[in-house]
């Protein structure tokens, strides 16, 4: 496999190429010679294939043999059974107790033997995918007494075990990294890029990582398309819901100021005699006297038989807040 360089969003890469994206350049040699007629020696964004090697020395596994690495992480992990009071089910549980990582320096440097090119790779532990194989793996389970048993079922915790994991990024493996490519002193830097944009360091290659990103692009889309529709849905029914509001009350408004605008035009045509019993008729008749006091609104609008002809559930005619109870009013 060759030493590949990719430029990825670089304004000399594009005007260099006939299609617009993405170009991925052959490199060997060439590397520090395109690097220094970048801007500022550096290329903001980009892909490096390659094979690792170890500058110095080189980290030993603790269980393979002949297993050498420049990146190991040793993983104490403990699995456990907790009980669910919402669920009444015991639900797998698992805990990092112990992590530790170590790392030695080390380069990319092409596959093939005789091209004198390398690029150092700088904070490793940096990277959103650190491409780290498992080496080793064994689960401990924990062992139990009776007593335990029963402390377990009393505090809702089951312990399962323990298990023990190295994974190691050994020297010679195939490594893409992506990130900001400097060269410095007659040296090339794989470094973090700046700007907010992520660093990978992954054993795939890059397209499968293209695809990758891809997928998870797409399926952000699709649950942004998803939220912004339950929003506006939400949104909308809110809004609906308001309006209805707004519109039983001005109706209500106006039913209620036709009723007075009624009730005076009734008071002035009608005889000083009858007045009276017209301020006390009922509102919905105005036949019958006023003979009920609607709680908790406390109107006396209404007789008996038009309380009991009004629809369910029942509401003050003057108001239209539920009546809870009514009350008889008895006239002396």
């Amino acid at each position: 496999m060759n030493f590949d360089f990719i430029t990825l969003l670089e304004k000399y890469l594009l005007n260099t190429c006939d299609a617009p994206g993405t170009k991925k350049v052959h490199l060997g040699e060439d590397l520090k010679s395109i690097l220094s007629e970048a801007p500022g020696k550096c290329v903001p964004y980009a892909v490096i294939e390659g094979a690792v090697r170890s500058v110095k020395e080189t980290l030993n596994s603790q269980f393979v043999e002949n297993c050498k690495g420049v990146i190991q992480r040793l993983t104490l992990q403990e699995h456990k059974m907790v009980w669910n009071r919402t669920t009444h089910l015991w639900n797998d549980c698992s805990k990092i107790i112990h992590q530790r990582t170590n790392t030695v320096p080390f380069d990319l440097v092409p596959h093939e033997d005789g091209v004198d090119v390398a690029v150092r790779v700088l904070k490793p532990l940096d990277s959103v995918d650190l491409g780290l194989e498992t080496v080793y793996e064994k689960f401990h389970p924990s062992i139990q007494s009776f007593t335990d048993v029963i402390g377990h079922y009393i505090s809702g915790e089951r312990p399962k075990g323990i298990q023990e994991t190295e994974e190691m990024l050994k020297v010679g493996a195939t490594l893409t990294g992506v990130g900001e490519l400097v060269l410095d002193n007659n040296s090339v830097r794989l470094q973090p890029p700046k700007q907010g944009m992520q660093y990978y360091l992954s054993s795939q290659d890059f397209d499968s990582l293209l695809q990758r990103q891809e997928s998870s692009v797409r399926l952000w889309k699709v649950l942004a398309l998803v939220f912004g529709f339950a929003t506006c849905a939400t949104l909308f029914f809110i809004l609906r819901k308001q309006y209805l509001q707004r519109q039983e009350r001005l109706r209500l408004k106006q039913m209620q100021e036709e009723f007075q605008e009624h009730e005076a035009q009734l008071l002035s045509r009608a005889k000083p005699e009858d007045r009276e019993s017209l301020k006390s008729a009922c509102v919905v008749c105005l036949s019958s006297f006023k003979s009920c006091v609607f709680l908790e609104c406390g109107h006396v609008c209404s007789c008996t038989e038009c309380y009991r002809a009004l629809p369910e559930p029942k509401k003050c005619p003057i108001c239209r807040q539920a009546i809870t109870r009514v009350i008889p009013l008895y006239n002396s």
